[in-house]
């Protein structure tokens, strides 16, 4: 079984060896700490034994005591019990600084990593799950670091100096233990090989947990609109169940493993003290032998329980460690192109024969997709739902590769862009605005880093968000709640659009981000922004009629295809599925009126 951890604990030294190798100066002084710490309490017992033999007994001097022995031993013991105490906290700083350290760039690399996923790898790893490998699987790991340091070192040498001390004193005394230890090992290896599985099932289960938690605390609204509490409740009550039951499964386990060990070593130190007695009466060996034979014992049991709590955080640390190298390891699917985005033309976009299916869909959610809008035109997108509008406008960013065909700005592949480049060019407004608790302005500053408080008042008006931001206790400087909480939908829009308008890009794209907006708030918005940024390419994908005739071009889709594009005179002249759209909004009459 120590083979086994210690194979295990080497392959994660070698894969940590990165991380590890940077404070390794503090692991090194933890361990010599941790060795001064162990010598101390393996030298104690010997020392007992002179004290009781010949101090208190007077074995080798008639049966004469010696208190001037007991005082010099006395204060030797008192000096090592001293020694061992600083030792054993310089030992527990520097392993902490050792543990927390390497969790901390751990932890940094993973989430700076998770920072260049795609959207379909956010997907395929769950947002539960990912929560949960970089917070409790990290800790878990940096625990195993700080313990394996500590652990390794302190149950060796309680294991195999109380033996070596033992034989020392005597050699039954060693022969006893060494009969009774393959007894005691192997309930060990018996026991942790039942609970071992059970370690990556439990982070399994606490994945389920907070991805529960998480979706539950973001769609709390929706939860008591639809009076689903008490289904909520039941569900998570039904996964921490599981959890407990695989916990309380583990700990069944090694509170069978605990007690019987503990048989195990009180049947050894009976034995220790019946072959005392008769070598006593002998006069073979002396009582001080006898405890500190027991001592030792002990102190070997103490080396054996420090070995399973030492196996069961490698177990755990080691499921934890593969679960947070698959983020660590894991290659962004869109790769950095080696253009830098400078080009003659600002704004232009082509699509030439684009075809798109999600990853892992075979079908087909965009089909031979041609379109070019020139720089400063504005292009609107309608179409029913689920007609493919948000997924053709998500490949201009590249949020997604497509499938078939290329999408072009200024004349370049997106594919070819430096990601950093092509997104500086581009601004996008969301239908579902993502806000952040902090000030309004702070929020709105996220389209643009170093945008000053000018350049943020003029994306507000622009915004149409100037009026409602006025009236706020603070102005910029009101704290939004986490989510927009704070907010109406329409707000939490206006700050969403001001935040892609702060950016001031060549590409603007609104993907049905004026929704919650009334009709005479958009119409003063999209003439505002006309007249503010006239050479600034604009997309709007809309549901709405109004929201769209203005514009240079109307694309009409259907089923991922270009059903029509044209302007809204010519739509209603030659589109019958852009008249059904118009008709079912503002009536017959009015087109014909």
């Amino acid at each position: 079984m120590h083979i086994g951890i210690g194979s295990i604990g080497i392959q994660m030294v070698n894969e940590m060896w990165k991380y590890i190798k940077r404070y390794l100066l503090y692991g090194t002084l933890a361990a010599i700490f941790m060795v001064g710490e162990v010598l101390m309490d393996l030298l104690q017992p010997e020392i007992m034994s002179k004290i009781v033999d010949d101090g208190v007994l007077g074995v080798h001097s008639s049966g004469v005591g010696d208190m001037g022995l007991i005082w010099t031993l006395g204060l030797k013991m008192i000096c090592l019990v001293l020694f061992g105490g600083l030792c054993g906290s310089l030992n527990n700083a520097f392993v902490h600084m050792t543990g927390q350290n390497v969790g901390n760039e751990i932890r940094k690399d993973a989430f700076c990593n998770l920072m260049t996923f795609s959207f379909p790898q956010v997907d395929r790893f769950g947002t539960g799950s990912l929560v949960t490998r970089v917070t409790n699987d990290i800790t878990q790991v940096q625990n195993l670091v700080s313990q394996f340091i500590r652990g390794m070192i302190r149950t060796d040498m309680l294991m195999f100096g109380s033996i070596f001390y033992l034989f020392r004193l005597n050699t039954h005394f060693g022969l006893i233990v060494l009969c009774a230890l393959p007894l005691i090992v192997g309930c060990l290896v018996l026991c942790l090989s039942k609970a071992n599985p059970l370690f990556s099932r439990l982070q399994a289960q606490l994945d389920r947990i907070n991805a529960i938690m998480q979706e539950d605390i973001s769609g709390i609204r929706i939860i008591k609109a639809c009076i689903r509490e008490s289904y909520e409740k039941l569900r998570f009550g039904k996964a921490i169940d599981d959890l407990i039951r695989t916990q309380l499964h583990v700990l069944t386990i090694l509170a069978f493993m605990n007690p019987v060990i503990n048989a195990l070593v009180y049947v050894v130190v009976a034995l220790i003290l019946r072959a005392g007695a008769v070598e006593v009466a002998a006069g073979v060996t002396t009582p001080g032998s006898i405890m500190a034979a027991i001592t030792y014992t002990t102190q070997l049991l103490n080396g054996i329980m420090g070995l399973t709590m030492l196996f069961q955080n490698i177990s755990r640390g080691f499921a934890s460690w593969k679960r947070v190298k698959e983020i660590l390891r894991t290659e962004p699917e869109l790769r950095d192109g080696p253009f830098e985005g400078q080009t003659k033309l600002h704004g232009k976009i082509e699509f030439r024969d684009v075809s798109f299916a999600y990853p892992g869909s075979d079908q087909m959610v965009l089909k031979h997709i041609n379109l070019t809008i020139h720089p400063g035109e504005t292009l609107a997108v309608m179409g029913a739902t689920g007609c493919g509008k948000s997924s053709l406008v998500n490949l201009i960013p590249r949020f997604y590769d497509v499938t078939q065909g290329s999408v072009l700005v200024d004349d370049v592949d997106v594919r070819e862009y430096n990601l950093k480049a092509l997104r500086q060019k581009i601004s996008v407004a969301l239908q579902k605005a993502e806000l952040f608790h902090q000030t309004i302005g702070q929020n709105i500053s996220w389209g643009k880093e170093d945008a000053d408080g000018k350049a943020i008042e003029a994306a507000v008006v622009i915004a149409q968000a100037k009026e409602f931001v006025d009236k706020m206790p603070d102005g910029h400087e009101t704290m939004v709640a986490e989510r927009g909480a704070s907010l109406s939908g329409g707000q939490k829009q206006r700050i969403s659009i001001a935040r892609a308008v702060v950016k001031q890009s060549e590409i603007l794209i609104f993907d049905d981000a004026t929704s919650a907006l009334d009709l005479k708030t958009e119409a003063n918005l999209y003439a505002t922004l006309k007249q503010a940024r006239p050479a600034c390419t604009k997309i709007i994908v809309a549901q709405r009629i109004a929201s769209a005739r203005q514009a240079d071009q109307i694309v009409v889709l259907e089923n991922g295809s270009v059903a029509a594009c044209g302007s809204h005179a010519e739509l209603l002249r030659d589109c019958q599925v852009y008249r059904d759209i118009y008709d079912s909004q503002m009536g017959k009459e009015d087109r014909h009126g």
